[in-house]
């Protein structure tokens, strides 16, 4: 490539960095253009219009007949609402004066897991159960926050929502701005400070029996009969184990800010280090426990946010993220069991929280009901410092000292240095998935060993063929329906929008499979082009060429589109892709949702269990794929085009070829399956998925007219080599040339369909 091509490239390069730049910087949706998209009946029955906007964060009047009904606001103006994604959920809500929900309505989300199949509908029937809540009782403190129905595989999604409408609406109706409520935080008990003096350490059993440390035990047994009273029977029917006086969960609970506390139960090196790291007015509580019930669960793993337990205090809940988790070994009190869990949470400082003040641990149980749907109990910790902690109580009518202006009468306490800290988010994801990573591996390096020694396997045909079809089986049963590691071009437009909105590799290590398989394609397309993952790692692509097969077998007619009308099909996957591509600069959650163009969702991800409509797409993009081969790769495919433009850069062209390929033979290039060899010979790597079957017909001295022709001279020589005479031959007349007798017997056996599987 010369070098004024070269400067051309990088400069259209640099200009489209910055467009894109450019883009992304304006994707933050304001109020006006969320009730753009929100009719007002929507969030009161009957309202016809929205007023002007009023103060900052802005709310809006909804109105009917001129008669104000109540306001609405968006969510995230008021309290962080961030989810799987990383990116803000925006619901807009509708409140009346009284502090009471009447409606909901979500403008925007990038959840993946609704995204990808949990049906939108069912989430937000589950946010409904909000309406008619009345959050004016919680704020002034008279009644706890109201929970959002767990919708089963998409619980941590659910909970932010919910979480994210009800403190909204706390800190709204707090502000006063409101008519029908009056200013205010919630009545409190007289503000204590905690007493800097009392700094001894107990052991477990003191710090037990004066509440220092707060316990929750329950058994099997009386979390069945708790599911039973509630009415799930089915849920109770599902003990954790089958002996209903087994522990379910001894849960603990202790401050550990709290200087005493926090040092007899971690330590005094421990704690020195924990106090010097967070800011003044910051608490840490450290939560424990054993049982057949995890406190933790998986949902903190795949999502960052701990979806079992909620810390409540003063009308107000917090999830607490894996950012603010420290896992801790072992307790430090003498005495102190050896538990299961132990884990140390810092409270946010976006979080009002104070330790002297009483407050609530949530526990949310989950059991299993019928198929995949979950039944959910909350279970409640109380606690109350003791009053050894605390300095004696202030007159009535002296002001409270807010604890934050007085760093003496709080102690600090921070997270713990390195070398303490827990595994990170996406280490602790690559340990759950050993297994499947050690199985993912050892595939990757078969597939590495077939293509470095094709020249080998490739002289087998049949050989060849077999382990060729049962490496698809494997990428279709395992890769793709048992654990769903299909690429999609949605992960492209995603690595895109990171790189322009903030880069962060722990998002994308925390998927250790789809990180692998990328890695292994990014590999492959500096070798071999887009080959490696569309003709051998592709689930949906193994699952057209397995179901050709047996339309094969089967004797289904194959439709050969003339070469014309093939190449100019060709261009439909490209136009596909930088139309998605394009839209993800303008929105990623409408390219997301436009990228159901793919239907990898339907057909392998979701096992075809979803909605009628995106089963009959998948199935229409499949039964093309019955007459002709790979349909859907080779005119469809975003994510083959969005591979087919790095795949250019590939560092070096292991398919051979003889002189003869192209002109005059067209063999290759009539048996190629996805018709990707040019009629001149050449291979377009743009649309070769690396079968092999050319390289099969290459090797092959009963079908390759050149390897015939070859094995013709070879068996001349041999034969003149021990001569015989005339009479021995039994022929009188000419005898026809070797080669032109082994084609006729290549054409005339017909020997059976060697393509790849």
């Amino acid at each position: 490539m010369s070098m004024p091509v070269r400067l051309l490239k990088s400069c259209w390069l640099a200009v489209f960095l910055v467009l894109c730049s450019m883009v992304s910087a304006g994707q933050a949706l304001t109020l006006d253009e969320a009730l753009a998209k929100t009719p007002p009946s929507q969030l009161f029955e009957g309202a016809e219009s929205y007023g002007a906007p009023e103060g900052e964060p802005a709310i809006v009047p909804v109105l009917k007949g001129g008669e104000t009904l109540g306001y609405a606001y968006l969510n995230s103006d008021f309290t962080p609402s961030t989810g799987y994604s990383g990116k803000p959920i925006r619901i807009v809500v509708g409140i009346d004066r009284k502090g009471v929900i009447r409606g909901i309505h979500m403008v925007e989300h990038h959840e993946p897991i609704v995204l990808i199949g949990i049906p939108e509908p069912k989430v937000l029937a589950a946010l409904n159960g909000l309406i008619g809540a009345d959050l004016g009782r919680v704020a002034a403190g008279e009644a706890k926050p109201p929970q959002a129905e767990i919708v089963s595989g998409a619980t941590v999604t659910v909970l932010v929502m919910g979480d994210s409408i009800v403190r909204s609406a706390v800190r709204l109706i707090r502000s006063g701005r409101l008519d029908g409520i009056a200013a205010g935080p919630a009545p409190a008990e007289t503000r204590r400070e905690l007493d800097p003096a009392v700094t001894g350490t107990e052991d477990w059993q003191t710090l037990l029996g004066d509440g220092s440390v707060r316990s929750l035990v329950m058994s099997v047994g009386e979390v069945s009969k708790a599911f039973a009273d509630a009415g799930q029977p089915l849920a109770a029917q599902h003990a954790e184990t089958g002996n209903p006086e087994d522990a379910f969960i001894d849960l603990y609970l202790a401050p550990v800010s709290v200087p005493a506390i926090g040092r007899s139960l971690l330590g005094d090196a421990a704690y020195d280090r924990l106090a010097a790291k967070l800011q003044p007015g910051q608490a840490a509580v450290l939560v424990a426990g054993d049982g057949a019930y995890s406190f933790k669960g998986s949902g903190y793993v795949r999502g960052g946010i701990f979806d079992r337990i909620e810390l409540m205090q003063d009308g107000q809940g917090l999830r607490f993220k894996d950012r603010d988790h420290t896992r801790i070994p072992v307790l430090a009190a003498a005495g102190a069991p050896r538990l299961k869990e132990i884990a140390l949470f810092v409270v946010p400082q976006d979080f009002t929280f104070d330790v002297a003040q009483p407050f609530e641990l949530q526990l949310l149980v989950q059991r299993a009901t019928r198929g995949r749907d979950k039944a959910t109990l909350p279970f409640d910790l109380a606690y109350q410092i003791p009053e050894r902690y605390l300095l004696p109580a202030a007159p009535p009518a002296a002001p409270a000292t807010p604890v934050a202006d007085t760093p003496a009468a709080q102690p600090q306490v921070g997270q713990p240095t390195a070398e303490d800290d827990g595994p990170a988010l996406w280490k602790t994801m690559w340990q759950m998935n050993r297994a499947n990573i050690a199985i993912l591996g050892t595939a990757l390096a078969l597939l590495t060993a077939i293509f470095f020694f094709q020249d080998v396997l490739t002289k087998y045909p049949r050989t060849f063929l077999w382990v060729r079809r049962g490496y698809l089986a494997f990428t279709l049963l395992w890769l793709g329906w048992l654990v769903h590691a299909q690429l999609s071009v949605v992960n492209v437009l995603t690595f895109v929008n990171a790189l322009l909105s903030g880069f962060s590799w722990e998002y994308f290590l925390s998927a250790p499979l789809v990180f692998i398989l990328w890695s292994a394609v990014a590999a492959g397309l500096l070798f071999w082009g887009r080959g490696p993952f569309c003709g051998w790692l592709c689930p949906f692509g193994a699952l057209q060429e397995l179901s050709n097969t047996i339309a094969r077998k089967l004797r289904v007619p194959q439709i050969d589109l003339p070469w014309g009308l093939h190449e100019r099909l060709w261009p439909i996957k490209y136009m596909i892709f930088l139309g998605l591509f394009g839209l993800s600069l303008y929105s990623l959650a409408d390219a997301e949702r436009w990228a159901e163009v793919e239907p990898f969702k339907t057909a392998i991800v979701l096992n075809f269990m979803r909605e009628w409509g995106f089963v009959l797409f998948a199935l229409a993009c499949l039964l093309p794929g019955l007459f002709i081969e790979r349909f859907y790769c080779r005119y469809l495919c975003p994510l083959g085009a969005a591979l087919a433009i790095p795949g250019r850069m590939r560092m070096f062209e292991w398919l051979k070829r003889w002189p003869e390929c192209g002109s005059p033979c067209q063999r290759c290039a009539n048996d190629c399956p996805v018709k990707a060899i040019h009629p001149e010979g050449q291979i377009n790597v743009n649309e070769c998925i690396y079968c092999m079957n050319c390289q099969v017909l290459y090797h092959d001295d009963t079908r390759c007219p050149h390897m015939i022709t070859q094995k013709a001279r070879r068996e001349k020589i041999a034969r003149s080599a021990q001569p015989k005479p005339a009479a021995a031959t039994g022929k009188t007349g000419r005898e026809q040339p070797p080669a032109f007798r082994a084609q006729r017997a290549a054409t005339a056996d017909n020997p059976p369909d060697l393509k790849g599987a």
